[in-house]
């Protein structure tokens, strides 16, 4: 599995795992697909989430990837 979207840098937020260096952590994108059940209103929100940042996001998350 590839998840070339996520990026981590020490040097950016904390070198928590991020979005294709956004300043938008994975741990972010899970607690707003909770916050936001309705994609649509989220990528609303996040102009700069697309659908296949929050595909590798989940896939980080279920792979226990830190």
């Amino acid at each position: 599995m590839k998840l070339d979207r996520i990026t981590s840098n020490p040097n950016r937020m904390n070198g928590q795992p991020s979005i294709r260096n956004l300043r938008l952590t994975v741990r972010r994108v899970i607690e707003l697909l909770a916050t936001y059940p309705n994609r649509e209103e989220l990528r609303q929100e996040f102009l700069e989430l697309e659908d296949e940042d929050i595909q590798q996001a989940l896939e980080h998350l279920a792979c226990g990837v830190q």
